[in-house]
């Protein structure tokens, strides 16, 4: 090999094309095949935020657990153990199997109530611990039954200790059911966690931790109760209002020096307990007891579903939805349960998110005895809207048009019928547009009417005092808003005078001619419900219950002043009668679950506006919702001690524990 001929010609770099490699290729030996990437037999979600609150409880859709991000799959199990095996009572489909038609039986639940899960996609049964913890499938026929594809043979479940159901379980202590139902087991008990074993905490420090800990739940319960903004603008060491949350924080440590010494400032940097993400935590644990003691009230009583959308501050659609139900006292409930964030108002969309947040709590469609909307056409629509859609799972959802929407409607439409009532309220709603229709006009109204307030007050013609004689404007009609109307004629009738004064400026000075003559005109005229409930022989016996029924409570003392439907359900269940009479009292709750107006949706949307104001339009969909539901439950979310908020907050992270 010849020496370069100059020192340049040997340091000087070869051209090379951008597709070659500077470095040379690892030496490899051409009798070693290169193995080929195989696919992973558990594709893996892509890392991201796991919402576990609305995890897929359905075992037949749910993902695999390998597949979720791997620091996160613990965080999973213990939502999944939490919310326990899913076992939905529903009316099972038949199998044809020969000749004989089989079905998942309801009993094999009590049999096998730790473990034992149903799905309805499936209509096949899984183990809820293998789930959780079994070992990846080995392509052995039988390996994934439980796990993967579902069980549905049932034919082999009543044959005696052949049963598949017990061959799962095993007779061996080391079997792979039951080495999943201990690791199962072993997970929610923190002190036999491996890392629990590297935190040797002194007694100290536990009780500094409890003691920071419950100042902030006491702090975050008093604003969600009050709906108060927790979050300030600045909370730096050196801002005069840190936000109502640190400041509330403050103020507690002030009435104890234990509490001072410990939280904020003098709090380990790793465990204050105040950062924005505890504070969402505490609230979700909260709004989650809640829903859980909603869903408790419950129980497996028939309930009816209110539903109602409007925008929230930020523009967004919000969904509310509420609860009515009859609890095991015979008291009528009507409870807010969640609301949601839908993209669009289609019905198609609103069922979907509907059933998810049924399906979370175990609530199901089957169960649903009454539909209450608004005569919106996305939900009244004969073919599809909402109510057809659930009236197709659902034949006996009854839908009920919201009564003080159809009286609303029926009073404007019996109202045009009159000739002066018609003329006065087509002239009354262009004087309003034409007054209030712009920020000019709705200042001189309001300079016009304080002016006038003033020479009233001279001339002592009204009162003076708190409250009295505020500024106000007119209010604008609308069809469906309960007591618009009235609320509309009241403010032209407060503020005539000074309207007039407008009315009269505006047809002398208008910018055009339109404007000059609108104002001009409007100066001058100011058994066959319920079949599903009850069986054959159900139906006979509960004739002869009406008859026993009508010679024994009207005339018992005790039910004499009763004059409401739902005090007789109360009398029944208080006196006992309820047990004597029981097709007669699950008639009467079926009768009080169909739902009268939706009132109670139009006070959670005024509760979304005091909660969500222009300087909280920014929160998130969750945190909105975990908001409302301790505001407005707030006689629920009351009964919850520090110490329950405490144990649930431990148990939903490894935070430091007490």
């Amino acid at each position: 090999m010849g020496k370069p001929k100059t020192i340049d010609a040997f340091f000087k770099k070869k051209d090379v094309s951008h597709s070659e490699v500077n470095t040379p290729p690892p030496a490899t030996n051409i009798d070693t095949p290169i193995p080929e990437e195989r696919p992973s037999k558990c594709p893996r979600i892509q890392p991201k935020e796991i919402d576990t609150t609305s995890l897929e409880r359905d075992p037949g859709l749910r993902p695999q657990i390998c597949e979720f991000p791997i620091n996160q799959q613990d965080e999973i199990r213990r939502a999944y153990i939490k919310a326990g095996p899913y076992q939905p009572v529903l009316d099972y489909p038949f199998k044809e199997s020969g000749n004989q038609r089989r079905r998942f039986n309801v009993l094999w639940f009590d049999a096998h109530k730790n473990w034992l899960e149903y799905s309805p996609s499936k209509d096949a049964v899984y183990c809820l611990p293998c789930y959780l913890f079994g070992k990846k499938p080995t392509g052995r026929p039988g390996s994934d039954a439980f796990t993967v594809k579902g069980f549905d043979n049932w034919k082999k479940v009543n044959d005696g200790m052949n049963c598949p159901l017990v061959g799962h379980v095993g007779k061996d202590p080391n079997s792979p059911h039951k080495i999943a139902v201990k690791c199962y087991e072993d997970l929610m008990k923190h002190s036999r966690h491996v890392d629990k074993l590297f935190e040797k905490q002194s007694l100290k420090e536990i009780q500094d931790n409890r003691l920071r800990l419950k100042a902030s739940i006491d702090s975050v319960q008093y604003l969600a109760l009050q709906g108060c903004a927790f979050r300030g603008h600045d909370e730096s060491l050196d801002s005069m209002n840190r936000g109502n949350f640190v400041e509330l924080v403050k103020l507690v440590s002030t009435y104890d020096h234990r509490v001072a010494s410990v939280v904020l400032e003098n709090a380990p940097r790793n465990a204050k307990y105040t950062s924005p993400t505890i504070q969402k935590e505490i609230l979700h644990i909260i709004a989650s007891k809640v829903r859980d003691a909603i869903r408790e009230e419950i129980g497996d009583a028939k309930f009816c579903i209110i539903i109602d959308e409007a925008r929230d501050e930020s523009k967004k659609e919000q969904m509310a939805i509420i609860l009515r139900f009859v609890d095991k006292d015979g008291f009528l409930k009507e409870r807010f349960f969640h609301i949601v964030h839908v993209r669009d108002t289609t019905a198609l969309t609103l069922k979907k998110e509907i059933c998810a947040v049924l399906s979370r709590y175990n609530l199901h469609i089957e169960n649903i005895r009454g539909q209450g909307y608004d005569g919106a056409s996305n939900m009244r629509g004969e073919w599809n809207g909402l109510q057809a859609l659930f009236l197709k799972d659902c034949p006996y959802a009854y839908y009920v048009h919201c009564l003080a929407h159809r009286l609303q409607l029926a009073l404007v439409s019996a109202s045009r019928e009159v000739e002066p009532v018609h003329q006065f309220f087509n002239h009354l709603t262009p004087i309003i547009n034409i007054v209030v229709g712009s920020s000019k006009r709705n200042d001189e109204l309001q300079a016009t009417q304080a002016e006038q307030i003033e020479n009233m007050i001279a001339s002592n013609e009204i009162e003076t005092g708190r409250g009295l004689n505020q500024s106000c404007t007119l209010q604008r009609a609308g069809d469906t808003r309960w007591g618009s109307h009235f609320q509309s004629i009241s403010s032209l009738i407060k503020m005539f005078d000074a309207t007039c004064s407008v009315l009269y400026t505006i047809s002398k000075e208008g910018a055009n001619y339109q404007q000059r003559g609108d104002a001009e005109g409007a100066y001058k005229l100011v058994e066959k419900f319920y079949p599903q409930d009850f069986t054959e022989q159900e139906k006979t016996l509960l004739r002869f219950q009406l008859q026993h029924y009508e010679l024994d409570v009207p005339k018992h003392p005790d039910f004499q002043n009763m004059d409401t439907i739902s005090e007789l359900c109360r009398g029944l269940a208080s006196s006992g009668k309820s047990k004597i009479y029981h097709l007669v009292d699950r008639l009467i709750r079926l009768v009080l679950t169909l739902p009268v107006s939706t009132a109670t949706t139009e006070r959670a949307f005024s509760a979304m506006k005091h909660v969500k104001t222009r300087l909280r339009n920014r929160m998130e969909d969750e945190f909105l919702a975990d908001n409302l539901v301790v505001y407005i439950e707030k006689e629920i979310a009351k009964n919850f001690t520090v110490e329950m908020i405490m144990d649930e907050f431990y148990s939903m992270k490894d935070h430091r524990r007490a």
